[in-house]
This record gives structure tokens, sequence and C-alpha cells, in this order.
């Protein structure tokens, strides 16, 4: 989760007002672990992003972003090559906001798109409560068009539990081994916590569980109750966050982001496991910490539904810029190319 910086994204708007045309921008370049990692979208901001490969390529989403006062409430980009990324500021996947969010600061966070059995594009992502704006909730978006417009029509949100804190950081995941669909999310406890690191280092630390739901083939219908995953402890800073499912080499691979994305300790870690449900391993090491490949606070990973293409983002000049690389596990380790 991230708030876009309205300096950031007037400069954005300069780079890519020449042309009403998706601009396209440099190829990323996928180095050995080590060197410096090379941003995709010339280093524009694109915090929080998410992404599904379609039949024409690649195609992402990221958190909103503020240009010449007006909100963008999901960025989009694409590629047709996972190189060659076209992207214009100010173009909006979801212009429309549901009801129940709040409309002066709507805070629209981390969409994540999926594909349905009937070819309709779902999007899940979080957005300030109108009735209680300390808060975000988790809602769906659909559309028959991966860029969108998405259009979310409900009254209330699709998973908002107020007294724990709300709910962010949805990402869907399809098990191809059991046809069954699941969405992941966190517990935000740290928007009640009682401060410190991104609300939540002084005592009691309130808890931040990513929570697997289960939902039918319409994406939304929810099927049994939540199954917690794992849970922020005294390692993981004020939280864990930003939780990605994905199926790699016989295992269950959850992504997450332990401690305050404000501060150079944010960072991409993983559990595996081999049931959905879990139980689900911490690995001993962080997948990206500052250092590595020359990134600063990276965080936020989302992976291709049962591939292994990976998307996160980093601090870079006023914002967070959007990266890609290639995952592999073995021996119960995840590198990256």
């Amino acid at each position: 989760m991230f708030f876009v910086p309205l300096l950031y994204s007037f400069l954005l708007t300069v780079l890519t007002l020449a042309s009403p045309l998706p601009t396209a921008l440099e190829a990323p370049t996928l180095l050995p672990r080590g060197a410096d990692r090379v941003p995709i979208l010339l280093g524009a901001n694109f915090p929080d992003p998410g992404f599904i490969r379609t039949s024409t390529g690649w195609h992402a989403f990221s958190t909103n972003a503020r240009i010449n006062n007006n909100w963008t409430h999901v960025q989009y980009a694409s590629t047709p090559d996972w190189k060659n990324w076209y992207f214009t500021s100010g173009q909006d996947a979801m212009p429309t906001l549901a009801s129940w969010v709040d409309p002066s600061s709507p805070r629209v966070w981390a969409p994540d798109v999926n594909v349905l059995p009937d070819g309709t594009y779902i999007m899940y992502y979080c957005a300030a409560l109108k009735s209680q704006t300390n808060l975000h909730c988790v809602s769906y978006a659909t559309s028959k068009n991966v860029g969108g417009p998405y259009v979310d029509s409900s009254s209330s949100p699709f998973i908002c539990p107020q007294s724990a804190g709300g709910a962010i950081d949805p990402a869907g995941f399809f098990d191809a081994k059991t046809n069954e669909r699941y969405v992941v999310y966190k517990v935000d406890g740290n928007a009640i916590g009682h401060g410190g690191e991104c609300g939540n280092t002084v005592p009691p630390i309130v808890g931040t569980p990513l929570l697997l739901q289960q939902v039918s083939t319409d994406g939304f219908t929810k099927l049994g109750s939540p199954v917690q995953l794992i849970t922020n402890e005294e390692s993981d800073g004020p939280y864990v966050e930003a939780p990605s499912l994905s199926y790699l080499n016989g295992k269950y691979i959850l992504f997450y982001s332990p401690q305050c994305y404000l501060t150079s300790k944010y960072s991409v870690s993983y559990a595996t496991s081999d049931s959905i449900t879990g139980p689900y391993t911490r690995a001993a090491n962080f997948l990206f910490s500052t250092g590595s490949d020359g990134m600063v606070a990276p965080g936020g990973l989302d992976i291709a539904v049962n591939g292994d293409h990976a998307m996160w983002h980093a601090n870079y000049g006023l914002g967070r810029a959007a990266y890609t690389g290639i995952l592999k596990l073995s021996g119960g380790v995840v590198t990256a190319t």
C-alpha cells in the first residue's frame, strides 16, 4: 500500500502528455542477482503492481495516482512481450467508484486482475470506506475488456472486518490442481494500532493476519470461512502485507512483505506449503531486501497465477517504480533473474 506523491504524478504527466496514445517505454533488463536491476516504465511511479497474462500479452495495474488534481484510481500499463511496455499517465482502468468508497480521498490501492471461466475479468482492489474513512475494505469490479473500464456496482464492500482494522491487498488465485478459486488478503490491523512505524510497533501490537477466502466460479461468492495462512511476528515489525499466491515446482508459495513500507527495512519474503491452506513454512532469507540488486525497500510482489513471472515495486526517484523478474523454486529456495 502506498499513497502516490503529487509532485511525482505531475512529472509523469509531463513525461507522457505528448501523445494521447500509449507510449512504448524501455524494455526491462533482467540481470543476475547482485547487479543493479532496472525498473520498467522508465521508473514511473507504479506502486503495488498486479498483473495478468492474456493472449495479447501482459497487463499491469497499480495503486492510484493524483494527476492535475484528478484521481486516476487504477493505473494501467501493458506489454505484448514482457519487454516493451506501454503506459499513458492518467489512463484510468476504474474511473467510477463504488458508492461505499470515500469520494473525497478514495485511496484505491493494490488492484489485482483475474479472468473468470466466462471470459469476464475481475479486479480485486481496496479503497477507503466512506462511513469510516481511516479504514480500507476489499471489493471487486468487473469488465469484459482486460484494460477496463472496470465497474463495481456494489453498495457495500466484499470483505470488510471493521473491528479488526479493515482489509487491504487482495489477490486472486486459481488452483489448477483442484479447479478452485481463492482470494488472499491482509487484515489491516495496523490501521487501529497504537503508534510507531506504520502505526503498529507500540505495544500491544495488533494482528495483521493474511487470510485465504475460497470463492465460487463467479469470483466473489464466498465458500466457507477464511483461513489464516500466517500472521505478523515480532521480527516482521508492524505487519505482514501484500500477499500473493502461486504454485511453483510442486509447492504453494505465499509471497508477502514484512516491515514498514516507509522504511528501508521493507522487503519481499515468502513461505511454502504442500497444501494451499497450510501450514506454511517461512523462508530463512528474504527474496529481496534493501541492497538486493541495487534496490531500496522492495516489496509488494505479485506473481502470475500458476506461472513464474513476477512484478514488485521499490523506491525510485520520488515514488515507487515497478520491477519485473522470473522466479524459480529449487530445493525450497526461491531465486529471481
